[in-house]
Parts: structure tokens; sequence; C-alpha cells
């Protein structure tokens, strides 16, 4: 139940921080969703009950499902990048949002 409540407030946070304007809200939105991601992931795949995946101190059909911890390693992996990649376009697009108009020579007819 608890897990649930977290995945629902990290959502709903992300979700907010991903409808802002500003470019690093929805960064840190994104981050939010993911870690949300990760936690339904690892949730699905490893009950508290089950053994350790990978060694032979247990009985195999015991044994925790080793994917869903790759998957989320491998998520963890991907919104880093994407996390960096999203936080250059923010510093390098910082003031897109002028309301000054380049004067260009042009004159309008």
């Amino acid at each position: 139940m608890i897990l649930a409540v977290t995945v629902g407030v990290l959502v709903a946070g992300g979700t907010y921080l991903l409808l802002a304007r500003s470019m690093v809200r929805a960064v840190f939105g994104i981050g939010l969703l993911s870690h949300a991601a990760n936690f339904v992931l690892l949730a699905a795949g490893v009950p508290a009950w089950r053994a350790e995946p990978l060694t032979d101190t247990s009985d195999p059909a015991l044994m925790g499902d080793p994917l869903p911890m790759a998957f989320v390693l491998t998520a963890i992996v991907i919104t880093l990048a994407v996390t960096v990649v999203m936080l250059t376009f923010a510093v390098l697009g910082h003031n897109d949002d002028t309301l000054r108009i380049p004067e260009t020579g042009e004159t309008h007819a």
C-alpha cells in the first residue's frame, strides 16, 4: 500500500512539474516520472519474500526474477542521460522567452 501511494505521489508531482512552463521543472518532472516507473518495475518483479537471484544457496523456484532489476538499472542509466541532455537544452535556451523582436533592418510596407 505504501509503495502504491509513493508511486501515485511521484506520478502526480512529475505530471505537475512536466506541465510547467519552465524547462528545468519539466526536467525534474521527467525525473520523478522515471523514479515512479522504476518503483513499479521493482514492485512487479521483486517481492519481499523471494530469495536472492543468481546464487546457489536457495531453491530456484523461490528466487526473485533478476530481469526487472536489469530493466531498472537500464532505466536509471537512460534517465541520467536524458536528464543531462535536457538540462543542457535548458541552459542553452534560457533566453528563448524574450519578448523583444530582434532588429533586422527590414521595413514593413
